[in-house]
């Protein structure tokens, strides 16, 4: 469950109204829920209990540095994917000890910053990168500790942008060619061989992929960890989160992760457990929006209400600038207003940007509004800021983060003069 509920008409996050917080702060504005975060943490964390594991929560979903402070003190590892995310996780007081570095395209100047650094492990994606590893550690009169991750063909079945583990993705090492590698990592002085990965995509509702991956995964582990002596292997992130609403007993909820007929922390450990225990090997996990989707919400404001012969066009202050997820990846975000209204009718809820892209919502029912009132795009805590721009010149939103009572702000929202102090004539 999440903590962004009705009471009396106003939606607050935990004890706060979100409209004060527009009203101090400003329109858009991402508002998230330290307790939403800390339990999305320690569900997965204690459904996994039975096991030695790490949770690396995945930076790239939301990488705001109080964010990374709290889960740093609730004992998550971080899974990063850039040197500037783990700059980002240094900042933030993270152990580095505790970080796994993934991605395709490390640069060298990112693999000696990392090997500077004492990372847990660098996941290895192709037999090039292991080389450049090698000669960096080597450079550096140091051992690198890499995973190397294994892409085990299986289509996951979500959105094509986001599916990682087939053959047709770049991610990862074909099953075929993994035994070669470890071989050849094996010769190299300045290698130590920690583990092996893999990763079959992201927002996966159901345990089936994760549980067919697995078996598939298993007697290569099994095999790696007797000739090479590997002591860990990541089972990679990707579990979803709900998008839409539940209507239970005739009430409108929001949710997470808390009925039978879903993924849940503790079904997802369930069907893996009775795999990974007999392994004896250290589980290491990856997710991301499990932990952050839905402990955040987007709120804009109604500029302005269009109607024309073909639709209705609802005009807000937000675009996809601010979230780009509906454009890019024709997203569902459920949108609700900060009072709750009774009337309702369809519309496109669309943003200022000169683009058609630019829409939260088409042919939506939504509270019926006018220019001034305050929407709210629920589960926007994952690939939401993370993945804004400053395109048209449109400055980023700001970031509060609520816990109980208590809220402060995390990013200030940013000034004009901020998006050219780089540039020059």
């Amino acid at each position: 469950m999440h903590d962004f509920r009705y009471i009396r008409g106003r939606l607050y996050c935990e004890g706060v109204a979100v409209e004060s917080l527009a009203h101090q702060y400003g329109t858009p504005l991402y508002v998230y829920s330290a307790r939403t975060l800390r339990d999305h943490f320690h569900k997965l964390d204690r459904a996994l209990a039975p096991l030695d594991h790490l949770v690396c929560y995945a930076v790239k979903a939301n990488s705001n540095l109080s964010i990374l402070r709290l889960l740093a003190k609730e004992g998550a590892g971080f899974d990063i994917v850039s040197g500037g995310e783990l700059y980002r996780v240094r900042q933030a007081g993270a152990k580095t000890r505790q970080c796994i570095f993934a991605g395709v395209g490390k640069t060298r100047a990112e693999i000696e910053q990392a090997l500077r650094a004492g990372i847990l492990a660098f996941n290895v994606e192709s037999e090039e990168e292991l080389q450049i590893i090698d000669q960096t550690a080597r450079r550096l009169r140091k051992r690198a500790p890499i995973s190397i991750r294994v892409n085990p063909g299986v289509d996951a079945g979500t959105h094509k942008k986001i599916t990682t583990g087939t053959k047709a993705n770049k991610f990862g090492m074909p099953l075929r060619q993994v035994r070669r590698l470890y071989q050849k990592a094996a010769r190299m002085k300045n290698i130590d061989l920690r583990g092996i990965q893999t990763h079959i995509g992201s927002q996966i509702t159901s345990v089936a992929p994760f549980v067919h991956a697995v078996r598939k995964m298993l007697p290569l582990v099994r095999e790696m960890r007797r000739k090479h002596g590997l002591t860990f292997f990541s089972i990679g992130g990707g579990l979803g989160i709900v998008y839409r609403p539940a209507l239970e007993s005739g009430q409108r909820r929001w949710w997470a992760g808390s009925r039978l007929d879903i993924m849940t922390a503790q079904t997802y450990a369930a069907a893996l457990l009775p795999l990974l225990e007999p392994l004896g090997m250290k589980i290491l996990l990856e997710p991301g929006r499990f932990i952050s989707g839905n402990a955040g919400i987007l709120v804009t404001e109604v500029l302005y209400v269009k109607k024309t012969p073909a639709r209705n066009f609802v005009i807000v202050d937000a675009a996809m600038n601010d979230l780009i997820r509906p454009a890019f990846y024709d997203a569902y975000h459920e949108i609700v207003p900060l009072r709750k209204k009774g009337a309702m009718f369809s519309a496109d809820v669309v943003g200022p940007i000169c683009e058609s892209g630019d829409f939260f919502a088409h042919d939506r029912r939504i509270a019926r509004v006018r220019s001034g009132d305050k929407l709210a795009l629920l589960s926007a805590g994952a690939y939401g800021f993370t993945m804004a721009s400053n395109y048209n010149t449109r400055p980023r939103a700001a970031e509060v983060l609520v816990d109980g009572q208590k809220f402060r702000l995390i990013r200030r929202r940013e000034a004009l003069p901020d998006l050219l102090k780089n540039e020059m004539i």
